[in-house]
């Protein structure tokens, strides 16, 4: 039987339902007008009933950063998996074993080694795996440049050895840095043309590429058009965090995650209010402090959701959350926030504040809570 609110414990992960399902409707939406898939990056949530309602919107297949990830999304019943993170040759047997399955599981690579290396283990163990090349299209992490003569040797080994090169990919994280729509749209313009221009560059050299995947919520709500492209992979965008309404793609109260935390003491003379969600519950993502917004730790609402302004999580000891407010609603803070009384923090990433949870308590509209499980390791 679903449970109250108020019969949970603290630090709890609170997920809004409703505006969780708002924000998978608006990303499927605006992936269907702009004509391409969606296959939304799953590590965000890590929990079959989020999948699973992106998948029911109408995405097409899940993205992973780990191969628990895609195991654990087959033994669902999703074939289609993409783990979009340079595989290291030790994690090819277990990639094996899931390709053996009957998993249709995707790898990638950006190097002439990697490329090597997949080709030699699935050649010995006769496999064929699925491969995408990653291009870096803004300087941000990994993968090769649109222009680099080193994409197509990298291609001649993936085809020459026997594999099926699915396409080109890329991400543009340095999305995270901006805060404003012309410079989003126009980042948007880049990671689009260059990965396009990447898989151009290969079909003229006689190799096919049939797939061009991009992705990074900021320029999926951002992009213009996404000619050339068959599918954007997003991930935050399902319950979206402080750092995304800092750069402007999501407002306050449409943030679907939460952490619901309890006052358990005051320090009057320093302003404080103490809760029990510490940098355990918070994580240590301080993402919004180089953003023109400073959360702290994360945003302080009433346990109702409602904002309160000037409060934040601005310290954190390891269970420990110190609560500030600014100066205009800084007094009776005893009486205001009494011992026992709960709060919600919204955090600064999603993804860092999910991972300190084993679960999630989903709210229904009514305030019926129900416990979805969530996935943790590697």
């Amino acid at each position: 039987m679903p449970t109250p609110i108020a019969s949970l414990d603290t630090p709890a992960a609170l997920v809004d339902i409703p505006q969780m399902q708002r924000n998978i409707q608006r990303m499927q939406e605006r992936m269907n007008s702009l004509g391409v898939r969606l296959r939304p990056h799953i590590k965000t949530s890590k929990c079959l009933p989020v999948i699973h309602a992106q998948i029911a919107a109408g995405a097409s297949g899940v993205t992973v950063s780990t191969l628990k990830e895609a195991e654990h999304c087959f033994a669902a019943g999703i074939r289609d998996v993409f783990y979009a993170v340079a595989i290291a040759p030790g994690k090819l047997h277990q990639a094996l074993a899931l390709w053996r399955k009957g998993c249709n599981l995707s790898l990638l690579t950006d190097s002439v080694q990697g490329a090597e290396a997949i080709v030699a283990f699935a050649q010995q163990h006769d496999a064929r795996f699925d491969v995408w090349i990653e291009i870096d299209c803004d300087g941000h992490r990994s993968g090769l440049a649109a222009q680099d003569p080193v994409l197509i040797d990298v291609a001649c080994i993936l085809s020459k050895g026997g594999l099926h090169l699915r396409g080109v990919m890329t991400h543009a994280g340095s999305s995270y840095e901006l805060d404003s729509l012309e410079p989003l749209q126009a980042l948007a313009e880049q990671e689009r043309a260059l990965c396009v221009h990447a898989a151009d560059t290969l079909r003229a050299a006689g190799l096919a590429c049939p797939e061009v995947s991009i992705g990074s919520t900021p320029t999926a709500l951002s992009a213009l058009n996404l000619d050339g492209v068959t599918e954007v992979r997003a991930g935050v965008y399902v319950f979206f965090d402080l750092v995304m309404r800092n750069i402007g793609v999501c407002q306050a109260d449409e943030l679907a995650l939460s952490v619901l935390t309890t006052v358990i003491g005051h320090q009057p003379d320093k302003g404080w209010i103490i809760t029990d969600a510490g940098w355990m519950a918070m994580s240590r993502d301080r993402g919004t402090q180089r953003q023109h917004q400073d959360f702290g730790y994360g945003q302080v609402c009433s346990e109702t959701g409602d904002w309160i302004d000037g409060a934040r999580v601005s310290a954190a000891n390891q269970e420990h959350g110190i609560v500030t407010l600014d100066a205009a609603h800084s007094d009776a803070l005893v009486t205001r926030f009494p011992i026992g009384s709960r709060l919600r923090i919204l955090p600064n990433h999603a993804c860092a504040t999910g991972a300190q949870f084993p679960d999630y308590h989903a709210v229904e509209a009514d305030g019926s809570v129900h416990i979805w499980s969530r996935l943790h390791g590697w």
